[in-house]
């Protein structure tokens, strides 16, 4: 994907959403973490399919041997985590229109935990009870999960953290620095590490928030 079609794909994302946010009434603070939350459900999708024949071609090989695993066991030692039907994307963007959609993002929520103690109470789930239309009383959370549909998953460059970067600087942007709470351009994080020039061992940045960043040799 070009740097042009990139900054498109993302400037069309962030409209769309920032629309339904309008609708909802909600600040950009307010807004930020269930959003950031199906962009997650976005990526750990993605990722899984990569992963998935593997993980049912081992399921199948170890099936009624000494050795049996359970899926979820051996998609956790594949690709660190376990991939539910229920969290499933494509499962959440068919769903009927009558459906509860806040109850079954946060059900999706606490099914990819299960499985991941590091998760255990990390993803948002409550938060996406507050996504309602102010004018229809109905969950902005469909049109939300058709915006993110369209994120491209074919191609070698990190879309995702591109994707997920650009919102916090625009909901940074919206909300101000407030709080004591600042967003670090990704242009000034890899500057500082240059100018730090690691060539061995891990750098712990125990104040970076959301952007984490470990420099090992290879």
């Amino acid at each position: 994907m070009t740097n042009e079609g990139l900054k498109t794909l993302k400037d069309n994302l962030w409209s769309t959403a920032d629309n339904l946010r309008a609708n909802s009434g909600l600040k950009a603070s307010e807004y930020a973490t269930p959003i950031l939350g199906i962009i997650f459900l976005k990526f750990v999708d993605s990722k899984y399919k990569k992963y998935e024949d593997d993980i049912k071609k081992i399921y199948e090989s170890e099936k009624g041997t000494r050795v049996e695993r359970t899926i979820s066991e051996i998609a956790i030692e594949e690709c660190g985590f376990y991939l539910p039907d229920v969290a499933r994307y494509d499962y959440l963007l068919n769903l009927p229109e009558e459906s509860d959609f806040a109850k079954i993002i946060k059900e999706a929520m606490e099914e990819i935990e299960k499985y991941v103690s590091d998760l255990n109470d990390v993803l948002p789930k409550d938060e996406y009870y507050t996504l309602v239309d102010q004018a229809t009383g109905k969950s902005v959370i469909p049109d939300l999960l058709k915006n993110f549909e369209d994120i491209p998953t074919d191609t070698e460059t990190d879309i995702f953290g591109e994707v997920y970067e650009y919102f916090l600087g625009q909901f940074a942007l919206k909300e101000g620095q407030g709080g004591g709470e600042f967003f670090t351009p990704s242009t000034v994080v890899k500057y500082m590490v240059e100018v730090l020039a690691p060539t061995e061992g891990k750098i712990l940045d125990p104040a970076c928030g959301s952007r984490v960043i470990i420099m090992t040799t290879a």
